[in-house]
């Protein structure tokens, strides 16, 4: 691989992993309240939380390359989607841990989860491999749907 190539690969990648880590650095003295918190049967230790964000940033890294890097002529909307929702995932977390927002950030993940969507559609047009890679990241923020409702309902 070539030297640009890998120069670009490595930007895609450390570009979520950034926006990923400045909204846990905004929010990580408030996290201590989720502790706190009646939480769902279903919920994981919180050690799980950076380490499964930190694989689906690499994963949203590697395809958000593979649809900059194409010749698709829709790469430019495609990666528009990808940073919208990429943006909405920032401001979840200062929602729910620096505000307590609730239902609004259930709210807010259902928009994000719908930007999910959209975004999976247009990089498989451009590339499914891409689009496969954004799977996991669907399927961790319908779950964090259900832990963000629940959280919610059990504490209102």
């Amino acid at each position: 691989m070539k030297a640009k190539k890998i120069e670009s690969l490595l930007i895609s990648i450390l570009f979520p992993l950034a926006v990923g880590l400045v909204s846990a650095l905004i929010t990580n003295g408030m996290r201590s309240t989720y502790s706190q918190l009646v939480r769902p049967a279903l919920s994981p230790p919180a050690v799980v939380f950076p380490i499964v964000w930190t694989i689906l940033f690499i994963l949203m890294g590697i395809s958000a390359y593979l649809i900059s890097t194409s010749d698709s002529e829709k790469k430019a909307g495609a990666m528009r989607v990808y940073f919208v929702q990429l943006g909405f995932n920032f401001f979840w977390s200062i929602f729910f841990f620096s505000f307590g927002w609730y239902l609004f950030s259930f709210v807010w993940l259902v928009a994000l989860i719908i930007l999910i969507v959209k975004m999976i559609r247009a990089f498989k047009d451009i590339n499914p491999v891409a689009a496969y890679l954004q799977i996991p990241y669907l399927l961790w923020c319908l779950f964090a749907a259900y832990l963000n409702f629940m959280i919610y309902y059990l504490n209102r």
